[in-house]
Order: C-alpha cells, then sequence, then structure tokens
C-alpha cells in the first residue's frame, strides 16, 4: 500500500473538531492498512471506536508518551484487546512507534505488536483480549491510584459492548460503585455486532445505562461518532465526582461503506483491493502526530517509602514451638501481618477474612487492606491492579474458590504480574463442609500457570516463612494452607527455600521413601511410625516446594530406597505425584511407585473418616508402603520400572 506522508501538523488539546476528526480518519486508515498488511486482525472492531479515542487522546488523556511510568499519569486499558490495530494507531500517531513497525511487524512472531496488546509494550498495563476482564483491571488500578498512591491519575477503559454479557463486567461495576471511584471511566463501544452476529442488546443504550446505574455508577448515552457529544461526555466523566460509564452507539466498520454494520467482517482483514479502496474513502494517508494533555505535577505517595534510619519496616515473623498445634492458615495470616511492615504489601480477601486470617492484616494495616466481597475475579483483577501500580499483593479466600478466577489468574501470567496467591481449605480434610468446599484441583490449576511458583507447607513454622518468602518471588507464587492444626515439626529459624524439601525420617536401611506435604506429610509420618515398629525403617520427604520440585532430593531417594509412596489430599491430575513423576522420569529413574490421591466424590465427616475413605490416610500409606517393599527386596532398585499405582489397591 502506499507509503505514508511525512508528518505535517500536530494535534492537541487546543485543535478543533475538525483536526479531531482527521486524527479519528488516520487511527481508522492505520487499522486497516496495518490488519490487511499483518493478512489477519480485526480492524472494523477499531474503526467504531476510532472517533472516541480520537476525542480522548487529544483532549482528556494525561499521559507522558515518553514516560509511561509517571505516577501521576492516566491510565488506558483496551479491554476490547483484539482491536490492538486501532491501540497500535493511537501509539503511531503520539510518536511511540513509527509506521514501519505498525506496518511490518504487527502480529508477526518476534515481535512486540501482538494479536492482542501486552505489557511487551511500556503503554500497555495489562495484556488483554480475555474478554471481560480489562473493566475489573481498571477498576483496580483506579483504587492502587487513588487509595494506596495519593494519585491524581484517571482510568479510562475501552470495553466490547459484548462483553458486558460477562458476569465479571458488572463485579467491576459493582465494586467501582461501592468504592466511588470517581478518578475511573469505561466507555463501552456499542457496536452492535459481534463475532457471529449481533449482540444481546444491540443498539439499547438505555439498559446499558440503567444496568450501570444499578451498580453504582453514573451512566452517560452518547452518539460515539458525534465528536463533540463525545467531548462533553468525556469532560463530564472526568469532573471526579463519580465512576462513570460511557455508553457510546457507534457502527462496527464506520467510515467504510463496503462493510459499516454488515455482519461476517468481525476479525478479517480488508483485502488488498478493498484496503485500497477504503483508504480513498477515508480521506487517503496522513501522519498527524498527538500531543495531548500532560500528566498533573502532583506528589504522590512512594511505594516504598523509607522508614527509620532510611530502611523499610521490619518485619517479625510468628514464632512458633515444635509441639504445639497450629493451623498453617493461622501461620499465614499472622506471617502475612507481620509483613506489613513492608509498604508494598497489600492484602486483598474475598470475604472470607476471618478463617484464612487475613483480617489480621487488615486489622494492622488498614489502609493496604481491601475487602473485595464475594468476587473472586474482581478480588484478582484488583491484585493485577495494584500490582500495575507496583505493589506486591497477596489475595486470599478458599482454594475451591480460587477455581472461579483462574482465567484471571492465567491473564495475569501472560501480563507477566507478580503477585501470591493463598488458597486456604484446601482438599478433603476440611470434614463436614462437603465436596463443594474442598480444593482437590488447585495444585493442578496453579502449576498449569505460566512462570508459576507453588507451595504446601505442612506446619506453622513452615508456613511463616513460606509467606514471607512469596513477598520477593517474582511471578505469581502460590501457597496452599489447611484448615486443621497439626503439630509444629520445625524450629524457629528453619530455612525453606523454594525449589526445596525436608528430609523428617532417614536411615541407611530405608526400604520406602513417603513423600507428603500438608495434611499427608502428618499421616506420612504416623505411617512411618507403623512401620517402624513392623521393624520397617521408611524416609519421609517434606515436599513443601510442589513446583519447582526438589528433583534432587527425589532422585536419591528413589536410588537409595528404590520405592515411592506419594500422598496427597488432592486429586491424581495435575499434582504432587505427576510432580515427582516428571521429576525423576526427566532423569531417566523410574522406580517401584504408589501414588494415593483423591479419586471418587467425597461427601461430608470427619477429617480422619475423609482421608481414610479417599485411601491417602496413614493406614493406606503404610499398606501402600509394604506392598511396594515386599517386591524391592534388600537391596534398592533404582533403574528397573514396576506398575505405578493408583489409589489404593490398583
Amino acid at each position: 500500500m502506499t507509503a505514508p506522508l511525512t508528518p505535517t501538523r500536530t494535534v492537541g488539546p487546543g485543535s478543533d473538531l475538525a483536526e479531531v476528526f482527521e486524527l479519528a480518519q488516520q487511527l481508522r486508515v492505520d487499522s486497516v492498512r496495518a490488519s490487511t498488511s499483518a493478512g489477519s486482525g480485526h480492524p472494523t472492531s477499531g474503526l467504531s471506536a476510532a472517533d472516541l479515542m480520537a476525542v480522548l487522546m487529544t483532549r482528556h488523556l494525561r499521559y507522558a508518551w515518553d514516560d509511561p511510568g509517571n505516577p501521576a499519569a492516566d491510565h488506558l486499558v483496551f479491554s476490547k484487546g483484539h482491536a490492538s490495530p486501532l491501540l497500535y494507531a493511537m501509539f503511531k500517531a503520539a510518536g511511540a512507534i513509527g509506521d514501519d513497525e505498525l506496518m511490518t511487524t504487527y502480529r508477526r512472531h518476534g515481535h512486540r505488536l501482538q494479536g492482542h496488546p501486552t505489557p511487551e509494550l511500556p503503554w500497555v498495563d495489562v495484556a488483554t483480549g480475555s474478554l471481560g476482564q480489562g473493566v475489573g483491571y481498571g477498576v483496580g488500578i483506579a483504587l492502587a491510584t487513588r487509595d494506596l498512591r495519593k494519585s491524581p491519575a484517571r482510568v479510562w477503559v475501552l470495553c466490547g459492548d459484548g462483553e458486558t454479557t460477562e458476569g465479571s463486567v458488572w463485579e467491576a461495576l459493582d465494586a467501582a460503585g461501592r468504592h466511588r471511584l470517581a478518578n475511573f471511566v469505561a466507555l463501552i463501544d456499542v457496536n452492535r455486532l459481534g463475532q457471529r452476529g449481533p449482540t444481546a442488546l444491540e443498539w439499547d443504550t438505555e439498559t446499558y445505562a440503567r444496568r450501570a446505574e444499578a451498580f453504582g455508577c453514573r451512566a452517560i448515552r452518547v452518539d460515539g461518532h458525534d465528536l463533540a457529544a463525545v467531548d462533553r461526555a468525556l469532560t463530564t466523566a472526568a469532573d471526579g465526582l463519580a465512576p462513570t460509564v460511557v455508553i457510546a452507539r457507534t457502527v462496527k466498520g464506520r467510515g467504510v461503506s463496503e462493510v459499516a454494520d454488515k455482519n461476517g467482517w468481525h476479525g478479517k482483514p480488508l483485502p488488498e483491493d478493498m484496503a485500497e479502496r477504503t483508504i480513498a474513502e477515508l480521506g487517503g494517508l496522513r501522519d498527524l502526530r498527538v500531543s495531548g494533555p500532560a500528566p498533573p505535577d502532583a506528589p504522590t505517595r512512594p511505594v516504598r517509602p523509607a522508614g527509620p534510619g532510611g530502611r523499610p519496616g521490619t518485619v517479625r515473623l510468628p514464632r512458633y514451638e515444635p509441639g504445639e498445634s497450629v493451623a498453617t492458615r493461622a501461620a499465614f495470616g499472622a506471617a502475612l501481618a507481620a509483613l506489613g511492615a513492608r509498604t508494598e504489601i497489600v492484602a486483598l480477601d474475598a470475604e472470607v477474612g476471618n478463617s484464612t486470617h487475613t483480617e489480621e492484616f487488615g486489622e494492622e494495616h488498614p489502609d493496604r487492606y481491601v475487602q473485595a466481597y464475594i468476587a473472586e475475579q474482581q478480588m484478582i483483577a484488583d491484585a493485577v491492579g495494584m500490582a500495575v501500580c507496583g505493589y506486591h499483593p497477596f489475595a486470599t479466600t478458599f482454594a475451591a474458590f480460587l477455581t472461579r478466577a483462574h482465567d484471571f489468574l492465567r491473564m495475569a501470567a501472560v501480563s507477566r504480574i507478580t503477585m501470591a496467591v493463598c488458597g486456604t481449605h484446601s482438599g478433603v480434610e476440611i470434614g463436614a463442609d462437603g465436596p463443594s468446599q474442598m480444593g482437590v484441583e488447585d495444585l493442578a490449576m496453579m502449576r498449569a500457570v505460566l512462570g508459576s511458583t507453588v507451595l504446601y507447607p505442612s506446619d506453622a513454622t513452615s508456613a511463616a516463612a513460606l509467606t514471607a518468602a512469596m513477598a520477593d518471588l517474582d511471578g505469581i507464587s502460590y501457597l496452599r494452607t489447611t484448615r486443621g492444626a497439626y503439630p509444629v515439626l520445625y524450629g524457629h529459624g528453619e530455612t525453606f527455600p523454594v525449589g526445596g524439601s525436608k528430609t523428617l525420617r532417614r536411615t541407611d536401611d530405608d526400604r520406602v521413601t513417603l513423600v507428603g506435604a500438608g495434611v499427608t506429610l502428618h499421616e506420612c509420618l504416623a505411617a512411618a511410625d507403623a512401620l517402624a515398629a513392623e521393624g520397617m525403617s521408611a524416609r519421609v520427604l517434606d515436599l513443601y516446594s510442589v513446583k519447582p520440585v526438589d528433583g534432587g532430593t527425589l532422585l536419591r531417594a528413589a536410588r537409595e530406597t528404590g520405592a515411592l509412596v506419594v500422598a496427597e489430599d488432592h486429586h491424581p491430575e495435575g499434582g504432587i505425584g505427576e510432580a515427582v513423576l516428571s521429576a525423576l522420569v526427566g532423569k531417566g529413574v523410574c522406580p517401584a511407585f504408589a501414588h494415593l490421591a483423591v479419586t471418587g466424590l467425597p461427601d461430608s465427616g470427619t477429617t480422619g473418616e475423609l482421608l481414610d475413605a479417599a485411601g491417602v490416610s496413614r493406614t493406606h500409606i503404610a499398606r501402600a508402603a509394604r506392598r511396594l517393599a515386599s517386591g524391592n527386596g534388600p537391596t534398592p532398585r533404582s533403574t528397573q520400572a514396576s506398575p505405578t499405582e493408583q489409589g489404593d489397591e490398583s
């Protein structure tokens, strides 16, 4: 296609709306050019929002393109991430990228202009494209900027109309209304057409408005192609009086007569001949430059202010005496409260803080404690927003309920977010509450998250130490804790490096290794005692680090004892057993192996009853160890393959 013109003029706050319209047309042209050049993309989804974005970036978005980390600058989140051609056209108009990068790298392997935006670009806060998430992220960023940073920054979110059928959008708007986030503005691009046809509400902007108002937000309905009306709406939205939803009626494919408001063009680039006609219809090539409003020159609160003597606050972890009974969830809560001495630490709860013990952090550090209520998706979105602003969030709920927020966690990893997550009340161990409350999938879920760290303490000392360790880990870290109280195994000061393990029982005569974590470690210890009374020595490993796993110690145990029994209060798929097998098979070692896990549907009962019914109790562990050892002989075998046992007897 024809090369772009030489830059001719700058468009900014003082430009008239005729110039802003020319910018909108340029954004359309460049959206078409980029997607046609790439051979894929969503140009029509950007054409509908070009007028909104042209008015926003010239007159309302207070941003320093050469200083994207400015804490006083506004934030722009493209929740409709598939409209990336429009976003990248905006970056070009701002001078952040050049035409050559736009035209030759968009959607190409090894380049940063990906099909949906990611923070590979410094002007992108969060990865989007999994629809329904950007509004929640915007709310989290708005909370962090207003309440933590004390910044005058505003947060603008461009949201598609189709994605408003996601419940997470309304969780987010409920939070915006409840927190009275007057620094938050969502712009809904109501272009009527989704991927396969009309959206649920089509152009019923009145219903959108009623819904937004029902969640405590101000709603402004506007013709999204009337630049003067859009300018007035954004001026009102930015007045600092209320969280605002601008509901803009637009036309998908606006400005291109061959595709405007026509179904079947979602996610399709225009063919080259049509693209040439489109560029002509839109008035040809332009190369305008945007110089929008600058961020206010206002002080903001630093994330990590120095304490007395120029140092951050001192963290004093709780101390526990070996033998006393303490729940790991309680130790987590106490350690988290202690970590609050570090001002970058924030805690988020989903209406279970009295059970997860996060409320202890809230009592000591109320200004850095966020109550998300029963909205796990928004809790994770809030955490992501706070991480964007430089904080280290700890988000906590029952392990079972984190599954609802899995896609937010997946996308947080795509955004390269650093945050900590704790799932409490894990496994059948919780007892009488029944299977709806039992987290028996969480290890698999969290191990599968890109770059994650997964930790599973068995006593209070290790729970406190691993909670503290998560405050210094990059990426997404997960701590799995248990409801019941169990004896403390380790003294204060014991270290628990990530990727390590602890060997609690070991002799030169061990004939089997028992591997556990959390409640099953205590069952392994009891099984080892029972076996010892019969004259059989068993090694016991505390596999507190599930990802990364301590492959070296597992390898030595396999070679020295020849047999492993792994017991876990979790489904067999994706949990500790598979982590152990992956580590051993990767080294070419296949010992005799028994994997005890929760394979059936639990019911209500006592902890002891449910562990036994699931086949992961001390009785089943000892039985599996005897079976393996009976074929093991006195000489350990490290390379001979044996059938893998699944559950108790299979």
